[in-house]
């Protein structure tokens, strides 16, 4: 575990600060509504910022034969994709953790080894978890966020905000 203040890898944003954890439930109601869970991160500077470390999403119905297999996504901004064709999309800049997760009978985590992260994601105002499910768009699927917290320079975030803006916020 790292310890505040310590001196990482040339390629970390700035000095790490600590770890955030964000947990909640979310529904694909929610996701086709246009309105994520929101993850409020922003404290009003630009020196300080945060890199999703981990990301999973699982049922709340897990162990039922109602469990459904479910995908998730992390964006940057309240305004993306929500249709199934269109959900998980590489080419948005503002799409930076993907998590899949299968609640069938087979079971199993879904990605393989488990989510897919934007190794250079940085977040500097909020976060937004969106969902879909195979099962009932109404039912609350779980999410787990892990996150590292880094003092930046002000013009990293001050850079950071007006290019996720230009992207689609």
């Amino acid at each position: 575990m790292r310890e505040e203040g310590d001196e990482i890898m040339p390629t970390a944003p700035g000095k790490y600060i600590g770890e955030y954890t964000a947990r909640g439930v979310v529904s694909e109601t929610e996701t086709e509504a246009g309105t994520p869970q929101k993850i409020s991160l922003f404290d009003g500077r630009f020196d300080t910022a945060y890199k999703v470390v981990d990301f999973k999403i699982w049922s709340s119905a897990f162990g039922t034969s109602s469990n459904p297999d479910c995908v998730a996504k992390l964006s940057k901004n309240a305004v993306g994709t929500t249709t199934s064709g269109n959900f998980m999309r590489a080419d948005d800049d503002n799409q930076i953790a993907w998590a899949a997760s299968a609640g069938s009978t087979d079971g199993g985590l879904g990605f393989g080894e488990g989510p897919i992260l934007d190794p250079d994601n940085l977040v500097v105002e909020d976060l937004y978890v969106y969902a879909r499910t195979a099962g009932t768009q109404s039912m609350p699927l779980n999410y787990l966020i892990v996150m590292e917290k880094y003092q930046i320079d002000e013009w990293k975030g001050a850079l950071a905000m007006a290019r996720d803006r230009a992207d689609g916020e």
